[in-house]
């Protein structure tokens, strides 16, 4: 079954697409082989990215301007995903994480709703092929975090590590963390990724990203700054715990620090300070976990300066690339995507049980993830009976040969 998993995050940086072809292991039919057939970006329109942005948290919009985004970024999946099929020759099924407008975390950490926008109609037009998407809202029905789902695949690829207790690490907008080879499966939200300095960035500049610290690199952080940001109660709270840019949003640390002491602070100081605090409370996160190694992936471990101060901070806890591992770090979350489609199409649920019965985002339990467009799409996939059977590991194969993970 060939699956084009599609990924979009709080970045805005571009649509990271990953078309793979799955089949399960003959002689072990809880083994599932994803063959790479492609992985790469795909570029937002311009105009598209800009008014999202424009209606991100805390910007006010009107529900118009959200039905006209809708819109707009199916489109915009669409034509990446036509794209893509066009030179792969199609797909079974598109997995289709949307672009998240909202997410509603309650005082008490709870989640009441989750948002993600993308026309599921416009690609199943533009490409023929039936479309999974609405990925998170199944879980979070079943009163689950809605988020990270990224552990399923963490564990497939690397649960099976003897005697290895792994800290999976994603730094995108928002940091999370899987914690495997501690009994249950441990997961939720760090904290603040790229968000926060990205959006200093942009507010000063215009720049969507300071390009290898190179400002923050001739900066100092500021203790009482960082002491303030790092009270945040968000910190206190134990996992599962999901955030993004509704709470860390570009108004975030003149909230925190107010506009006196914001104002006072130097672009480069100020980004110096939020590399800081992504480091800290990434590092901070994870000890009490007791992990043996970190295995990090990530638009946020391009960052020279938070990639050492991370890696100072974990120590003597290694801190590894997914990429060593043969897992393609910038393509991992569209890869979960292209994951989360096959197991939906097979009726196989996107999230890990725990002993008690329910899921690693704290659901009651485990569900399926997604909703179908068209509602038929499917309809034909008459699969082997093996292929409903639970998954026990991934192994990801190059077009070239085999490179097990």
């Amino acid at each position: 079954m060939r699956v084009l998993g599609m990924m979009s995050g709080t970045s805005l940086d571009a649509i990271d697409v990953v078309l793979a072809e799955f089949d399960r292991d003959p002689e072990d039919p809880a083994t599932l082989r994803a063959r790479l057939l492609h992985v790469g970006e795909e570029p937002w329109p311009a105009a598209t990215r800009d008014a999202l942005r424009a209606v991100l948290p805390p910007a006010p919009a009107d529900v118009a301007a959200w039905n006209r985004l809708h819109a707009a970024t199916g489109t915009a999946f669409a034509q990446a995903a036509a794209r893509v099929l066009a030179r792969h020759g199609g797909a079974d099924l598109i997995a289709l994480h949307g672009q998240t407008l909202h997410h509603d975390v309650a005082r008490d950490g709870s989640v009441h709703a989750t948002l993600q926008i993308g026309d599921a109609s416009r690609l199943a037009e533009a490409t023929s092929t039936p479309v999974l998407h609405d990925l998170r809202a199944g879980d979070v029905a079943a009163g689950g975090q809605g988020a990270p789902l990224v552990p399923i695949l963490d564990q497939l690829l690397l649960g099976g590590a003897a005697g290895e207790r792994t800290a999976v690490l994603n730094i995108g907008g928002i940091a999370n963390v899987t914690v495997l080879g501690a009994g249950d499966v441990i997961a939720g939200d760090l904290g603040p990724g790229n968000a926060l300095l990205d959006a200093a960035v942009h507010a000063a500049t215009g720049r969507p990203a300071d390009v290898d610290a190179a400002l923050a690199r001739t900066g100092a952080v500021d203790p009482e700054a960082l002491a303030l940001l790092r009270a945040d109660p968000f910190y206190a709270r134990p996992l599962p715990r999901s955030t993004g840019r509704e709470h860390f949003d570009a108004g975030y640390v003149q909230r925190r620090l107010g506009a006196r002491r914001l104002e006072a602070l130097s672009l480069p100081d100020l980004l110096a300070t939020l590399v800081e605090l992504t480091a800290t409370t990434i590092a901070e996160g994870i000890a009490p976990f007791g992990a043996t190694r970190v295995v990090a992936s990530g638009g946020g471990i391009r960052n020279p300066l938070l990639r050492q101060r991370l890696a100072a901070h974990l120590g003597p806890v290694p801190l590894q690339d997914a990429d060593g591992l043969g897992i393609p770090a910038d393509g991992k979350e569209a890869l979960l995507m292209a994951v989360l489609g096959y197991l939906g199409a097979h009726g196989l649920p996107g999230t890990l049980p725990r002993a008690d019965g329910t899921a690693h985002t704290g659901a009651g339990r485990p569900v399926v993830l997604g909703s179908l467009t068209p509602p038929h799409g499917l309809r034909d996939l008459s699969p082997d009976p093996s292929a409903r059977t639970p998954v026990g590991r991934l192994v990801l194969e190059r077009p070239t040969g085999r490179s097990p993970v």
